[in-house]
């Protein structure tokens, strides 16, 4: 077979939708635009071209003999060339070689030409002279042409626009603003007129035709998702590309993102990013990768969706899955929320507050930090970070040591499209085990924007991929009951629809995440800067949040997940601590749990104990003739650190009744405990504002409201507190114990380092 000639001019990206509409397009490397050719040659533009250039172009081999001695004539008469007598062909061949037009490189065009109708048909010849025709300024191409000149596609070219591009190739320079404008409509009216004597066009068709203006400039080309087209020309330079990019959602989409960044650009808010992905078929359906493409302002061609931001607390609910999942907490199970220090490290609260104990499942609704970084503690941080890397996180690459606790609380960064990536895929995992009973790893492959990309089948499996139905749909269930901002009473209204929804901030107010699941969409939106500024009020829930709920309503009615009830299973849980009903638990609350969750632990913060009548104080030992006015009963009991701040938010929390003890063995459990210092640690010096050292303000509490307790410090004694336990110590840097006794003898101690 005779090798192919072939054109080797570098071709522009064309983009696509799933809909098959142009969302952009980016120039070739030569700044020529010119794209590969999409379809056939339109057929008007093939016969108005075929009239005007080459009349027998189907039956002559190349080369029109009549033609070329009718040419040759001429020129020899007028010393110069004047007409080339050269078919579509020719021309095709002289567009392959583009040297000057020469007698000699006419004899050279006719040798090419008969070559190419060898090697090519009819058809594919008419398309390659289609595809590298100039059409003024720096337009090659029909397809091109047809968007620079018309503002759509090449299919749908009419008899006037056909006419026009069939003789501009011959006259290219009169393609220019201003410029020769009548002359080319009486050369474009000209040929219209002769496809009409010969009724290739009946006259209702020429008299429209020949009303239609010229195009005065170039039109623009449709610029909708400007940053997955700048990723796409990356990645796929000069293709033709069809996405999965939902036209009509990418709109909607672009639209809302710049009515909320007119509103927070006020607050020095300049930048704003959103993912929408359809769960179902893993393919993202809206990309909006910042706001202001066109505008030349610091950092707005930044795509946001592709560079690793601080995380915040987005991350809490693969944590919170995975512990579900392992049985380490139930939905409700308390955790201890009071101030700590692990080596140095003190994380806080975003309210500044403690609860004392905290639901697993409310603590993650508020975003709570010390629950989480106490659950991670337990869970194991190098376990946790080969988690999130597994799963896709793939910016999370450093040592579980680098990062530490505070990978929980945004001390690692990743991208909004691995995030939302992990998000829908536990949306996924759900849908498809309440369908199937089933798991696939490829739950797990990232969306896909391009629409024929390969994706894979994935493997079938009755173990979880990564984590187990039952732990997520607990999960989403859990996140869907979080307040939504400015909308408190949200879950009465029915016209609301129900979403599982995470928000975070990074330290610093820096970057404000919110990611919604529903078993159809996933919406993930970014605020903040681009270059890491922070802005003070910029928080997930205030900025990104409001993002994601006006995307989520503009999106298709969506459902709810089904109860995997294969992956579950129904147990007796304590309403009060969440664990499983232990043997002093008065009352019950049945609960779907994972079935790893059958041999949790019982509850153990109901104590059987003993008390007067009037609950005033409790019996310790054989109580004798007092027997008559006391009574046995369960009691609820949280350790005395935690008690302190539970008590300040649950009134309806009752603390163990002061001992009245008829026992000289008795020895009952702590009632002191710390609540700053909370561990051994460093306790930093406060400076004063002339820079003179300051005090260090220690603090304790004791189960019995009306105790008193005696302070120590390295075995001095510095004083006392009644009620309220707070003592100032004034004492040098380094090493000291603290003692603290109470009247009945109880004592606590704790070393600290003072800094």
């Amino acid at each position: 077979m005779l090798p192919k000639p072939h054109f080797e001019s570098p071709t522009g990206t064309l983009v696509y939708s799933s809909e098959g509409t142009l969302m952009g397009a980016r120039i070739a490397d030569d700044g020529q635009w010119r794209f590969q050719s999409t379809q056939s040659v339109n057929d008007k533009y093939k016969k108005a071209l075929i009239t005007f250039e080459d009349q027998w172009f189907y039956w002559h081999p190349g080369v029109n003999p009549i033609s070329i001695v009718r040419a040759f004539r001429q020129n020899l008469s007028s010393g110069r060339i004047i007409s080339g007598g050269s078919t579509l062909t020719m021309q095709t061949a002289r567009m392959l070689e583009k040297a000057p037009r020469t007698f000699s490189q006419k004899i050279k065009e006719i040798c090419i030409a008969i070559y190419l109708e060898l090697c090519y048909s009819k058809k594919e010849i008419l398309e390659l002279y289609a595809g590298n025709a100039p059409f003024g300024s720096n337009v090659v191409g029909i397809e091109a042409a047809s968007w620079r000149w018309f503002g759509h596609s090449s299919v749908s070219l009419s008899w006037g626009e056909s006419a026009l591009l069939a003789v501009l190739p011959n006259s290219p320079s009169l393609m220019h603003p201003g410029k020769n404008r009548e002359e080319l409509k009486v050369k474009r009216n000209r040929l219209l007129r002769k496809m009409y004597e010969k009724e290739i066009i009946n006259k209702s068709d020429y008299l429209t035709a020949i009303d239609e203006d010229i195009p005065e400039k170039p039109k623009d080309l449709p610029t909708l998702a400007p940053y997955l087209i700048a990723q796409i020309n990356k990645l796929q330079k000069g293709e033709i590309v069809h996405t999965t990019i939902s036209d009509r959602m990418q709109k909607r989409s672009e639209e809302r993102l710049m009515n909320w960044h007119n509103e927070f650009r006020s607050n020095g808010i300049n930048h704003l990013a959103a993912l929408i992905i359809d769960v179902k078929k893993n393919t993202v359906v809206a990309y909006c990768g910042n706001v202001g493409f066109y505008d030349n302002r610091n950092g707005n061609q930044v795509d946001i969706l592709q560079s690793p931001r601080s995380t915040g607390s987005v991350l809490k609910p693969f944590l919170y899955c995975a512990s579900l999942q392992d049985a380490e907490i139930l939905p409700h199970s308390l955790i201890a929320d009071v101030p700590i220090n692990i080596n140095g490290f003190s994380p806080k609260n975003y309210s500044r507050d403690f609860d004392g104990a905290v639901k697993a499942s409310e603590a993650l609704q508020r975003s709570l930090n010390i629950p989480f970084v106490i659950r991670l503690k337990e869970y194991g941080i190098p376990k946790f970070r080969d988690l999130l890397y597994n799963i896709g996180l793939k910016s999370i690459n450093k040592s579980a040591s680098y990062y530490g606790l505070s990978l929980i609380l945004g001390g690692a960064e990743s991208t909004v499209w691995d995030v939302a990536s992990g998000y829908a895929a536990l949306s996924r995992t759900l849908n498809r085990y309440c369908n199937e009973e089933s798991y696939n790893t490829a739950d797990w492959e990232n969306p896909s924007f391009l629409k024929l990309s390969n994706t894979t089948q994935g493997i079938e499996q009755k173990n979880p991929v990564f984590f187990d139905a039952g732990a997520i749909w607990q999960t989403m269930e859990a996140l869907s009951e979080v307040n939504r901002p400015e909308e408190m009473d949200w879950s009465l209204m029915p016209s609301i629809r129900k979403v599982a929804w995470k928000t975070g901030t990074s330290f610093g107010n820096r970057d404000a995440w919110a990611v919604g699941m529903t078993p159809e969409y996933v919406v993930a939106v970014w605020a903040g800067n681009a270059n890491g500024e922070g802005r003070s009020g910029l928080t997930g829930a205030s900025a990104a949040a409001p993002v994601m709920f006006d995307l989520f309503n503009s999106l298709p009615p969506t459902s709810w997940f089904d109860v995997p009830y294969g992956a579950l299973q129904a147990v007796a849980v304590c309403p009060e601590s969440g664990n499983l009903k232990g043997r002093y638990c008065e009352h019950s609350d049945t609960l779907l749990v994972c079935k790893k969750a059958a041999d949790f632990p019982v509850c153990t913060y109901h104590q059987m104990i003993t008390v007067t009548n009037d609950e005033t104080e409790r019996v310790i030992g054989n109580a004798g003739s007092f027997s008559h006015n006391t009574q046995t009963k369960p009691w609820f009991v949280l350790p005395p650190g935690q008690e302190w701040f539970y008590a300040r938010k649950h009134p309806e929390y009752k603390a163990l009744p002061p001992v009245r003890n008829y026992s000289s063995v008795y020895t009952q459990d702590n009632p002191i405990a710390f609540i700053y210092p909370s561990g051994t640690g460093a306790v930093i010096l406060p400076r004063q504002m002339d820079g003179s050292k300051g005090k260090v303000i220690l603090e304790a509490t004791h189960r019995n409201e009306d105790a008193t307790l005696f302070w120590h410090i390295d075995n001095k004694y510095i004083g006392s507190t009644h009620r309220f336990h707070q003592m100032e110590i004034d004492e040098e840097t380094g090493k000291h114990r603290i003692l603290l006794l109470d009247e009945q003898g109880n004592s606590v101690s704790r070393y600290i380092d003072i800094q």
